[in-house]
């Protein structure tokens, strides 16, 4: 078995390398760097240039756009953990005079708060920020396009909001809030609103001939929370192990899952993906991805974690257009988790087991259909339809005896065990669905004994 620190195989890495360069070339991007992480830790990274014997490496600051709005997330979510704020808050209530208070901070997060994609002219990431120095000059006249909560809208004027509020609440500046309490204590030491060297330099490429236009960067100003960051590589894969796991000095494993649910349905023809909490969430090809992807003039990033494999990619080009960069992320992942698929953890016994609730334990019948309960760590329950077909669930252990759902249909709902006057169980109770040991047992509740004369043949 080998140790996740251990390189790729051979395979593996030229088909990684062949990956980037064919991107790098076929996009006509000056430069590209990638790396990619495994169970925690760097196991590759490559680059490609136009200029030979100066391709970037994985302490190469490129500026990486949209993905900044996931640390401006993490922000708003600290916040509520420490109970400085609810997401069900309306912004007026910590962040009065904007014009947008009705919005909810939920919503601003899930980008369903009606707001519009962009600032009033001029185009926000090619001017200074100085050209809107408050909030009313980046919203605009026109602050609402749909109803909030009706629909999700990407809206960049709405993390300038969040943005904004984190500074408020804090009582300092949203760049020394995001240094302090997220960049030090993950070690992201490259990645600075401002760039520092060594870092790329953005490029536009002609569409239509092998030609270059230098970029300039803009410092956003108000803008920031939804797009300054620069950053590296290596700083990147910090921030996706976070991601994947969470770190209770930035932001607990429970708020950062809390990140990855939708935050409004998917728009039509999108069903393969959805917006969370500052988070991008996309299925492709069977594989579950999270994370995000960025742009700005000159500059395209891409960050995507797969959970289930323990593999994380990033990928940055100093190019306006021109390479599928989310594409080429992805592909990274499935490369290495297709070719050096992911080694299970020995199974375990529990350390201890609970008579009580090994006795629940086996099938159980909702109607005709049949379930199976399965005793998990600390007290969690599994409720699985036997066929794969039906709706199943995880739940934890609640002190009062009973247990939460934490996906699927049963997501939020309570598991109780019903019992009888003698104190054995009669049936489980989960959100009014009665289970039991047989199918419609007519001793249990309803849907139990619904004929008095019981199963019956055809002649019956």
């Amino acid at each position: 078995m080998t140790s996740p620190a251990e390189q790729l195989l051979p395979g593996t890495r030229r088909a990684l390398l062949h990956r980037v360069a064919t991107a790098q070339a076929e996009g006509r991007t000056p430069s590209l760097a990638a790396a990619v992480q495994r169970q925690g830790q760097i196991v590759w990274d490559g680059s490609r240039s136009c200029v030979d014997g100066h391709a970037p490496d994985s302490d190469t600051q490129f500026r990486i756009g949209s993905i900044t709005k996931t640390f401006t997330a993490v922000l708003v979510l600290r916040l509520r953990d420490e109970g400085l704020l609810d997401l069900s808050d309306p912004l007026e209530k910590h962040l009065p005079g904007t014009g947008a208070g009705d919005v909810t901070l939920l919503q601003l997060l899930g980008h369903s708060a009606g707001l519009g994609a962009e600032t009033t002219a001029p185009w926000w990431e090619r001017t200074p920020g100085s050209l809107r120095p408050t909030l009313a000059d980046v919203l605009g006249e026109q602050i609402a396009m749909h109803p909030p909560g009706s629909r999700h809208h990407y809206s960049n004027p709405g993390y300038t909001l969040l943005g904004a509020l984190v500074a408020a609440v804090r009582g300092a500046s949203w760049e020394e809030v995001l240094r302090r309490e997220v960049l030090e204590p993950l070690g992201m030491h490259r990645t600075t609103p401002r760039p520092q060297a060594p870092h790329a330099g953005g490029w536009a490429v002609h569409p239509w001939a092998d030609a270059l236009l230098p970029e300039p960067a803009q410092d956003l100003g108000l803008m920031a929370p939804a797009g300054q960051l620069w950053s590296t590589t290596a700083d990147l894969l910090r921030f996706a192990a976070f991601l994947a796991e969470g770190d209770d000095r930035v932001l607990c494993a429970a708020s950062v899952e809390e990140m990855k649910q939708p935050s409004t349905p998917p728009e039509r023809g999108d069903w393969n993906g959805y917006y969370g909490l500052g988070l991008q969430v996309i299925r492709r090809k069977g594989r579950t991805f999270i994370g995000h992807t960025g742009s700005l003039p000159g500059f395209l990033a891409a960050l995507w974690v797969s959970a289930e494999d323990d593999v994380a990619a990033v990928v940055l080009v100093n190019a306006t257009s021109g390479t599928a960069i989310g594409e080429v992320a992805a592909d990274l992942v499935d490369i290495v988790a297709e070719a050096e698929p992911r080694i299970p953890e020995p199974w375990r016994p529990l350390p201890e087991v609970d008579a009580e609730l090994l006795a629940l334990t086996g099938p159980w019948y909702w109607a005709t259909r049949a379930n199976v309960l399965h005793l998990v760590a600390d007290r969690g329950l599994e409720l699985r339809p036997v066929n794969g077909q039906g709706r199943g669930a995880r739940f934890a252990a609640r002190p009062d005896g009973t247990w939460v759902g934490l996906d699927g249909y049963y997501a939020g709902e309570t598991l109780r065990i019903v019992r009888n006057d003698d104190g054995t169980v009669n049936h489980l109770d989960v959100g009014s669905f009665v289970f039991t040991r047989e199918p419609y047992d007519p001793a249990a509740a309803v849907p139990g004994g619904v004929d008095e004369a019981g199963w019956r043949g055809l002649e019956g």
